[in-house]
């Protein structure tokens, strides 16, 4: 038997157990929704406390095929988590349930920082609460990836393939290539291992040889994707007044095509929104990120930040409903087909190459974030304080989180 089926057959064994409840999965998003600040390394890796080391949901095997069908469809992966969660555990209505409560949160703060700004002409400053939150959101990241390699990379193929992802996200190569790239090096491993079992040869032990405990590699979400911004380039309209339908349709295309990091929500709504439209001015589109950034849950709320400065509370639901929208329709298109290419041999081989880049380019954005959150000798002990708190005593990510913005608020925090 080929490590991919034997795999494919472990998932099988693991799976079934508890399916949530629709109210566990609204409870569940809606705080994950309310507390998750990070981005989508960090969400993600919440996600993978509660469902797979908590609540026992969903295997490890089974979480990661979503981690990397969610890389390779456009949107927001975070969001597109959290519905392909609910829609494994409760069917359409657990899609629709759990997209919505990840998503209202953010959309409901987002929402008042809009208002605010509008009103006063000025953001509200988030610095001691981010400041706080970084090094703790950091340690639940790292502690994520420790488990998630274990499976991801739990070869020495795909640890190789790992590693190769990790080096080619470092030197900024598309993150697509980088996904696509890793699968078709597990493909041609199949390739050679096949014919090897059909001629009785001993399996390559490369590929087969499970590594030894504590030489796995931990995860990153990638740099700017130039298919995205050419996407843009290409479906941008000729400057147009100002309606509700327009900004629809603009944020609509925006969740259907986009991939990659913030960088490239912010190459599309430069292109068009600033230097097109003229819709936006520098300065505003500048504070609609940031607003993405510091608020918590998915950094697509920006899309309600820009809608409310242009059409009121109208345009705020309106250009939320249009960039999120996309994402539960390619969950629940993709979504039923995962365990069918799980039970796949070579379907199989493809996910498990995705997987080892999606754990890779989670590597390279928890490098990035802990350059930026690490500064001082308060941040290093939070998050070392962090990382003991999650795995000696097992406190829920969620305290920590709200710990963090506590003790960042603190007059003496920031030496």
């Amino acid at each position: 038997m080929s490590i991919v089926e034997e795999s494919a057959e472990a998932a099988d064994d693991q799976a079934g157990g508890h399916h949530a409840t629709l109210g566990e999965l609204a409870s569940l998003f809606f705080r994950l929704g309310t507390i998750a600040f990070g981005g989508p390394a960090a969400h993600i890796a919440m996600m993978e406390d509660e469902v797979v080391r908590r609540r026992r949901w969903l295997t490890r095997e089974r979480f990661l095929d979503m981690v990397g069908a969610c890389n390779l469809i456009p949107g927001p992966n975070s969001t597109e988590m959290a519905i392909h969660i609910g829609h494994y555990e409760a069917g359409f209505t657990g899609l629709l349930v759990a997209g919505a409560c990840f998503i209202v949160p953010a959309t409901v703060i987002t929402l008042g920082v809009a208002w605010a700004y509008v009103a006063y002409g000025s953001l509200p400053q988030f610095g001691g609460i981010l400041y706080g939150v970084k090094p703790v959101i950091i340690a639940v990241v790292l502690q994520a990836l420790w488990r998630l390699a274990q499976t991801a990379a739990r070869t020495r193929l795909l640890f190789a393939v790992t590693a190769l992802s990790v080096a080619a996200g470092f030197l900024d190569v598309n993150e697509l290539v980088i996904l696509f790239g890793a699968g078709a090096l597990t493909i041609a491993a199949y390739f050679v291992e096949y014919p090897r079992q059909m001629r009785g040869l001993p399996i390559m032990a490369a590929a087969a040889t499970p590594i030894a405990k504590g030489t796995a590699a931990p995860l990153a979400k990638g740099g700017a994707s130039a298919l995205a911004k050419g996407a843009a380039a290409a479906g941008a309209a000729v400057a147009a007044p100002f309606s509700l339908t327009a900004l629809f349709r603009f944020f609509l295309k925006v969740g259907a095509v986009l991939f990659g990091s913030g960088y490239v929500l912010l190459a599309f709504l430069q292109d068009d929104l600033v230097d097109r439209f003229h819709w936006l001015t520098q300065a505003q589109l500048l504070d609609a990120v940031a607003v993405g950034q510091v608020t918590p849950g998915p950094v697509f709320s920006t899309a309600t930040f820009i809608g409310y400065i242009l059409g009121g509370t109208s345009g705020a639901l309106v250009a939320t409903v249009g960039i999120f929208l996309p994402a539960f329709f390619f969950v629940a298109i993709s979504g039923p087909s995962l365990p069918r290419l799980r039970r796949s041999p070579l379907a199989g081989a493809f996910l498990d190459g995705v997987n080892a880049g999606s754990l890779a380019l989670m590597v390279v954005v928890t490098w990035e974030l802990s350059r930026a959150a690490i500064v001082d000798v308060t941040t290093i002990v939070l998050a070392v304080a962090s990382a003991i708190l999650l795995l000696r005593f097992r406190l829920n990510s969620a305290w920590l989180v709200l710990l963090g913005a506590a003790a960042g608020t603190l007059p003496i925090a920031h030496y």
